[in-house]
């Protein structure tokens, strides 16, 4: 290797390197330590290709060389210049950093994404960017380059499904979203669903204005195209409609409806004085062995407190049969069913990236930053759920037929 006509000293430039980083400079980046010598590489690497290219053409020509041209290169490493070198013919075709190519890193897209999925703002990725390549990146790039997912996104939100899935969660996340200059809010509805192997799996996310039986008609039936023959259980919040979609588009489909998210919407209407007292008493209901059990503590509780807070036992009557729902199952699956929780665990990861956005400029941004956390938390699902194998037996001794039906013991 050559520099300025002279050997290149690896040993005097390993010296000044090691002086550099000990006064603190990077090693990457734009005034990164290693990136005069990415520079020195390319110049004679392309010094190389044009005598090589010279050695074909000087036969049939009197090509010979014709100075060079300064070249503005991006890399990993930082921004730079090179001299590339010229042909008289104009007919050398570099190979290492083509005629028209200006950046040589394959990374920095890739790490954009990477950033952008783990919640940073633009301005954040920019600095980012900035440091760590010497790359100056406006925010429409930004967007240009994340808008390469959507059609990842379209794929995965249209590929196909599983014929049965055992358990299905479903639940919502809120988000702001900036739309003519006034911030409103959406609600993203993700359905989870764990496989016969026991593997989570989100289904889908969509958006719904608001919840009407026709909304869930509609997502039912497009999981029924994507190849969802059967679902044994789908626990829920008590969202308006969703029962009478389940009954039309899988009628042998069991509602639970999450005891948790009922406490928590007892809890609303309970003073501070009582929470504690009634909480308790309350517990006792969904903590009991069977439906009769849990229905005397229900009594019990409501000759307690039901003069004074009759609007909250009025909901669990009204509900009774959908919250008691997992009482009928084996007690490995009931565990499993009677909360929302493995879906409010994704909704966690999830928020942990889109909690530093004040709000969405639109629904596809949202769509984008939740797609990147869902692939995120796939990867990090390794395995069965917790105690699958105990849960699975539950699973063929109930519902028999429908479960064997489609897997092999």
């Amino acid at each position: 290797m050559k520099e300025n006509g002279d050997e290149f000293d690896f040993k005097a430039f390993a010296r000044q390197a090691a002086d550099a980083l000990r006064s603190g400079k990077p090693l990457a980046g734009k005034d990164g330590v290693f990136t005069p010598m990415l520079k020195m590489i390319i110049e004679s690497a392309l010094e190389g290709e044009l005598d090589d290219h010279l050695d074909e053409t000087r036969k049939g020509s009197k090509n010979r060389r014709n100075g060079h041209g300064a070249k503005n290169i991006q890399s990993s490493l930082g921004g730079f210049e090179v001299l590339a070198p010229r042909d008289r013919n104009s007919s050398f075709e570099p190979r290492i950093v083509g005629k028209r190519q200006h950046k040589i890193s394959s990374d920095i897209d890739q790490q954009i994404i990477a950033l952008f999925g783990r919640g940073m703002s633009y301005r954040d990725i920019q600095q980012h960017v900035g440091e760590m390549y010497g790359i100056e990146v406006s925010e429409g790039t930004i967007t240009a380059i994340t808008d390469r997912l959507y059609p990842q996104i379209v794929d995965w939100q249209s590929r196909p499904l599983e014929s049965l899935y055992p358990v299905v969660w479903l639940d919502a996340m809120h988000f702001k979203v900036r739309e003519d200059g006034v911030v409103k809010t959406k609600a993203v509805y993700s359905i989870l669903g764990v496989t016969k192997d026991g593997q989570k799996e989100v289904l889908g996310v969509y958006f719904g204005d608001h919840e009407s039986s026709r909304f869930w008609r509609q997502v039912l039936h497009e999981l029924k195209l994507r190849g969802v023959k059967d679902i044994l259980v789908i626990c829920i919040d008590n969202l308006s409609g969703f029962a009478e979609a389940v009954e039309d588009v899988f009628p042998q489909t069991d509602v639970q409806l999450c005891l948790v998210h009922q406490m928590r919407n007892s809890m609303k209407c309970i003073t501070e004085k009582d929470l504690k007292p009634m909480i308790r008493d309350l517990k006792k209901i969904y903590t009991s062995d069977n439906e009769k059990t849990a229905f005397h503590y229900l009594e019990e509780a409501e000759s307690l407190w039901g003069e004074k807070y009759r609007v909250v036992f009025k909901s669990w009557h009204r509900n009774w049969d959908k919250l008691t729902n997992f009482y009928k199952y084996p007690p490995q699956l009931r565990r499993l069913i009677y909360t929302t929780n493995p879906i409010e665990s994704y909704h966690r990861m999830v928020r942990k990236v889109t909690k530093t956005k004040g709000a969405f400029s639109s629904e596809n941004a949202i769509l984008k930053q939740i797609y990147l956390a869902t692939m995120n938390a796939q990867t990090k699902w390794n395995g069965s759920i917790f105690a699958w194998p105990s849960i699975r037996k539950d699973l063929i001794a109930y519902f028999d037929e429908r479960f064997e039906g489609n897997d092999t013991v």
